[in-house]
Parts: structure tokens; sequence; C-alpha cells
């Protein structure tokens, strides 16, 4: 397997299926772990970062699960290749800074990577599309549980697990749900939910992750602390929140439906005309017209359009990877070009 092979495969979390996958995109469940006696990342010296990163290496290596999967040493991997990763969603932009003694494994589904050296000796990430938690941490515990049998990892008997930022110390765990939220985004609802979500002490991002805005009407929602709580608890608050933002998502729609169809309609139709004939489109815009075609799809206004293949568009019309299809380097105008044709070439079938 070779970080090209992604190209040409659908990752786990852009098919479009699982539990209420008309709303939620995808699930993902993030463990953080640090071995016992050995500094952080950021306190550790290059000695200790190449010594915990070989020790790593070995142990992901004999895991049976992670058995076929990639892995990749960061200072030879390009920085065109390094942002491909973020936007696939298998590496955080943090990573990819300073990549000296850090490390990514990635399956050859794209449900598990694994990044070494981070914030964290290790960062374990399940991706799994809908909203399925549930497979997502009997995957999450199974790795983790075997790779406890090859690390000993930091522990405290009264704090639980140890991390580098206070916020993840206990299990060690985080949980994000992303959802496609344009109906309360129309309905000038989200801002109304957001705020209530805030006060059950959960967090909301956009569609990259901390420090993003969200873009497409795409909202990524989890968990803030991971201490005072087991997992189970923690799967079960997230769930009880993700089902409530569901729900409210579906009202929303139906009454989009009831009673502004035909202003739904032509925000749909307007959004499908302009992606069949532009020739030249931004980032920006193809969210925000990808959005309208996928809630089209959703609601059956238009029903030629896969929803895998919308999906898809969003990720493979971002910057490295027009620049990975064409293989060269784009400038801005040349990838507006390219990621218009590729939209006309897919949605023109």
């Amino acid at each position: 397997m070779k970080l090209d092979d992604l190209l040409k495969q659908a990752s786990e979390w852009l098919k479009g299926t699982g539990p209420n996958s008309d709303i939620v995109f995808s699930s993902r469940l993030r463990l953080a772990r640090n071995l016992e006696k050995v500094p952080f990342p950021h306190w550790a010296n290059k000695k200790q970062g190449a010594e915990t990163l070989e020790r790593i290496r070995k142990a992901l290596t004999q895991n049976d699960y992670l058995k076929n999967s990639m892995f990749l040493r960061l200072s030879d991997v390009s920085p065109l290749d390094k942002q491909f990763l973020i936007e696939r969603h298998l590496m955080s932009r943090e990573h990819a800074i300073k990549p000296e003694n850090k490390a990514i494994l990635i399956s050859p589904e794209e449900i598990v990577s694994i990044m070494v050296n981070e914030e964290d000796h290790l960062r374990i990430q399940i991706m799994k599309s809908g909203f399925d938690l549930r497979e997502a941490w009997n995957i999450i515990n199974n790795i983790d549980t075997t790779l406890s049998k090859k690390i000993r990892f930091a522990f405290s008997g009264e704090f639980g697990y140890l991390t580098a930022c206070p916020t993840n110390v206990g299990t060690g765990m985080r949980g994000s749900v992303m959802l496609h939220l344009p109906a309360l985004v129309m309905t000038k609802q989200i801002n109304k939910v957001l705020a209530a979500i805030a006060k059950l002490s959960f967090t909301t991002r956009g569609l990259y992750g901390e420090g993003t805005q969200s873009a497409g009407n795409f909202f990524q929602i989890s968990n803030q602390v991971s201490l005072g709580a087991n997992e189970e608890e923690i799967l079960e608050n997230i769930k009880g929140i993700i089902r409530q933002v569901i729900e409210q998502e579906n009202m929303a729609r139906a009454a989009l439906m009831k009673n502004n169809r035909n202003i739904l309609e032509d925000r749909v139709f307007r959004s499908f005309g302009i992606l069949k004939s532009a020739y030249i489109i931004d980032s920006a815009e193809t969210i925000e017209m990808l959005s309208m075609l996928r809630l089209g799809q959703d609601l059956g206004i238009i029903k030629e359009l896969d929803r895998t293949m919308i999906n898809e568009l969003l990720i493979l019309t971002q910057p490295a990877h027009l620049q990975k299809i064409e293989g060269k380097k784009l400038s801005t105008q040349e990838r507006d070009v390219k990621r218009a044709a590729l939209i006309r070439s897919r949605i023109g079938k």
C-alpha cells in the first residue's frame, strides 16, 4: 500500500452509509496515550523522540489488527502529501509541523489512523461513515487493549490516563460526530442549537476540526473533557446530544419542504446548474454548492445523483487532492479551473 493508492479509493467515512447517514456524515473516536516514564513529545529531546518513535513503530507493526497498514515517517513525506492527509482527515494540522521523529499509520480502508509523537505519543483515531460510534468504539478498544500488552501507558490510579493537555486526562477519549445541518442554518435555528450544546460541555468546530469555521453547513460536535466519566458514559452522552440535533434538523427539513419548497428547490437546482456548467470555481463556493446538492439528494429533490459521489467531491476538490490528481503543483487559478472540470465530469455523468 502506497500513499498515492488512497486517491483511487473512497475513504470509509465518505461512503454515505451507516445509521442516519443523510444527516450524520461521519463518526470519529480518538484516544490519547503516552508511554510510561517518557517525557511528552513537546518536552522530549531528539534522542528521546527517536526512541519513542521506534518503540511505537515496533508495537504497531506487530499488531494483528493493523496488518497491511501503511506506516509513514513524516520527515519522508512532502508538504503536498501532508496537506493531502489533512484533507482526508487522517492527520491534524499540528502533526504536520516540525516532522522530525513523527509518523502516521493508516489502515487500508482509512478507518484507522494513528499519529505518533503529535501532542501525545499516540493519537489513535477511528472514523466510520454515518452515526456509528459503537462500532468505532469496538475497533479502538481492541487496538488499545492489544497495544497495552506491548507498551506500558502513563496511568494514574487517581486521574486515569495522563496526557499532554489536561482536558484529555482520564479516559483520553474524544468522540466527534460530523453533521450536515443545512436546514437548521437556512431556518436560522443553528445558533440556538449550538448554544444549547455548549451549555452541556460539548464543543462545535468546522469541517477540519479545531481552529476551523463551519463550511458547507458541516459541524463537528465533540465532548470537551474526558475526566470524571468512563468511556461508556461519554459515548452515551455524545449519542444523546447527537440524537437531539438529528431530530431538530429533521424537523427543520420537514418545515422547509412543507412551507418553503419552492425556495428550497430553487437553491438546490441553482447549485446543480452552476456545478454542471461552471468553468472556474473556488473551494468555498464548491463546498456551499455541494452542500445544497447533498440536501437535494437526501430529500429526493434530485434523484439522479449519488450521495457517495457528492461526498467524494467534497474531498477531491480540495487543493492538495487536485494537485495529486494532476501530478503537479497548480496555482490558485489553475486549481479553480481543474476543480470545475472535475465536478463537471462527475456530475455530468
